[in-house]
């Protein structure tokens, strides 16, 4: 009776027994998984640790430095301006015929720039020449006329005493007496009347002459001259411009060309008022243009201009070269640099200089590291004076615009790999 029951559950029981040959292999491929990414773990903290150690610097380059700015007491910006300098224009009115001259000409004092139209004025010159002529033939008149008196009034002065003698001889009556002396009267009347007609005819002369001179300078009017010598700097018209003194209108030019005399060149700098204490007539100065930035002028200051500007707050400085420079221009920007004392030629060459921060101790020696490529090599420095905010270096292998790091970890040795901190 048991038997078919026993048959019936048996399946069911060996089927629980069943095992599943998956899931072991699932097991130890996740194990393997986890082992290896430790591995790959442990690797790198090791060569996080153990590995070369990369360090973050700051660099600063090294620059060129001159000696002159351990004097150096104030710094102040100006200009290159001549101290001479002329918009030359023309007194006379008219059309510009001729221009003799362009920008960077050189002219010397007296020399004719330009020419303006002077027919006008020719023919005015010519009217009073006639007219002068007209005079010196009135005053010929006059004189004649003078000499002719003066020879009638002799025979009546001559007359007369002949007269007189005959009538006090009862020769000659009263009546004949009195028509020789009305004539003779008449004769130094005519005289007198003819030394008013030469002193009229020399007064007309002289006014003719004087007419005739005027119209002469009013015609050199038009030969615009240099007035000293010196360097066209800007030509303000053309041929065919209607040239005016007073160029109010559209149409007309006022100055013909503006020129400076070379030889006058200052520097014109604006020191602030409150340093204007540490400025004083003939103290050294070193000039710099940003034109000429490798090369230095020794200067002095001329004279200092005794008034402040309001706005600025500045008082003007004039700063004359000791030596000029044909490269030097007007309007060039500059830089001052007062000194303590007159600047050397030695003072004014060129050093190799850097930040102090650079330098450095390694090993008794003074040396500052060079970054080359990802890496720093120690270069052997000889520190020298403090130039301003830098410190002159001698004796290396450094040159300008080398790259160096500041402020150096007392770690970092030569072959370490650096990378430059972000924004310097």
């Amino acid at each position: 009776m048991t038997e078919p029951a026993t048959g019936t559950t048996a399946p069911t029981k060996l089927s629980r027994l069943t095992i599943d040959r998956g899931a072991p292999v699932r097991r130890r491929r996740r194990r393997w998984l986890w082992w290896a990414l430790a591995g790959i773990a442990l690797a790198v903290v090791a060569a996080a640790a153990f590995g070369p150690r990369k360090f973050e610097v700051q660099t600063a380059s090294v620059l060129k430095a001159y000696p002159t700015q351990q004097y150096a007491q104030l710094v102040a910006s100006g200009y290159v301006v001549a101290q001479r300098r002329a918009a030359v224009a023309s007194k006379a009115t008219g059309q510009l015929v001729e221009l003799r001259v362009r920008e960077g000409s050189v002219v010397k004092k007296d020399d004719i720039i330009a020419r303006i139209d002077a027919n006008d004025v020719q023919a005015s010159i010519a009217s009073a020449q006639a007219a002068v002529g007209q005079a010196e033939a009135g005053l010929l008149q006059a004189q004649a006329q003078l000499k002719q008196s003066q020879v009638e009034q002799g025979n009546a002065d001559a007359e007369l005493q002949r007269t007189l003698g005959l009538q006090a001889q009862g020769f000659v009556s009263p009546q004949a007496l009195d028509s020789v002396r009305r004539r003779a009267d008449a004769a130094r009347a005519s005289g007198a009347a003819a030394e008013a007609a030469i002193g009229q005819g020399q007064a007309s002369v002289v006014q003719a002459q004087a007419q005739l001179k005027v119209l002469q300078v009013n015609k050199d009017y038009t030969l615009i001259r240099a007035p000293f010598d010196g360097v066209v700097l800007v030509k303000n018209a053309n041929v065919g411009d209607i040239i005016s003194p007073f160029s109010s209108a559209s149409s007309t030019q006022g100055a013909v060309v503006t020129m400076a005399d070379m030889s006058t060149l200052e520097v014109e700098a604006d020191v602030s008022e409150s340093n204007v204490s540490k400025v004083r007539a003939e103290q050294p100065v070193e000039i710099t243009l940003d034109a000429l930035p490798d090369v230095r002028f020794r200067g002095n200051v001329s004279r200092i201009v005794p008034t402040v500007d309001r706005a600025k707050a500045t008082v003007m400085t004039k700063v004359r070269f000791e030596k000029l420079d044909p490269r030097i221009l007007p309007e060039m920007s500059a830089k001052v640099s007062f000194l303590s004392q007159p600047a050397t030629d030695a003072d004014q060459t060129a050093v190799l200089a850097v930040n102090p921060k650079a330098v450095t101790e390694r090993d008794g020696k003074r040396v500052v590291f060079r970054l080359k490529d990802d890496s720093v090599e120690a270069v052997p420095v000889t520190p020298g004076r403090t130039l301003g905010d830098a410190l002159e270096l001698s004796g290396s292998a450094l040159k300008s615009g080398d790259k160096v790091v500041l402020a150096p970890d007392s770690k970092l040795h030569t072959g370490a790999k650096v990378s430059v901190a972000a924004g310097k």
